[in-house]
């Protein structure tokens, strides 16, 4: 069981290894930023897609550990886009506390992870304190784990539901009840 908030650091684990896109070593970053910026985005700004295996990305625990997201496989995760300043986070928040995260946080088989992008960590301690959500929040330093998902400029908040084989199966964009509830359904009927 988790005891108060959990802060997670998070990288791109291509930039840890100097590794780019294209495979070459980080000379070549600047043509993988190039081809990055040409993905096609949908109608609001997801650069990914159902049935997509969800892009990988290293996190850092506070006390040092590491968490991969690619060796959460076996899980059904939820990666929750979120920051201080997002009016319509602060609504959300709250109830993926008490209808997703209070009723699943002892699945073994669950992990929720929000993301915050580009805040320090003081930012991200107040402000999941200030919201009241107990559920682990991550950093995301220049929104470089977001602009995996959707294009680095578009806005938040937004959900990823990755099913047990690390594919994308549900994406949410704002805070729209019925929307909302058929995710909260999707979770539910994923963990039965």
């Amino acid at each position: 069981m988790l005891l108060g908030l959990a802060v997670l650091a998070c990288s791109d684990p291509d930039k840890v290894t100097g590794a780019t896109a294209d495979g070459g070593g980080a000379g070549n970053s600047e043509k993988a930023d190039t081809k990055a910026q040409q993905v096609e985005a949908d109608s609001v700004g997801y650069i990914v897609k159902l049935g997509d295996i969800a892009p990988d990305f290293t996190c850092t625990l506070t006390d040092g550990s590491q968490v991969t997201l690619s060796a959460l496989r076996g899980k059904v995760v939820m990666l929750q886009f979120t920051a201080s300043w997002c009016g319509v986070c602060r609504k959300e928040m709250p109830f993926i506390e008490k209808d997703i995260w209070l009723k699943h946080k002892d699945n073994p088989k669950f992990v929720l992870m929000g993301i915050d992008r580009d805040e320090p960590v003081e930012t991200v301690v107040a402000f999941g304190q200030q919201t009241g959500v107990t559920y682990p929040l991550a950093l995301d330093p220049g929104a470089d784990i977001f602009a995996k998902y959707a294009l680095r400029d578009a806005g938040i908040t937004r959900n990823v539901l990755i099913d047990e084989e690390g594919r994308i199966v549900m994406m949410t964009r704002l805070y729209k009840e019925d929307e909302f509830a058929s995710l909260v359904a999707k979770i539910d009927q994923m963990l039965q």
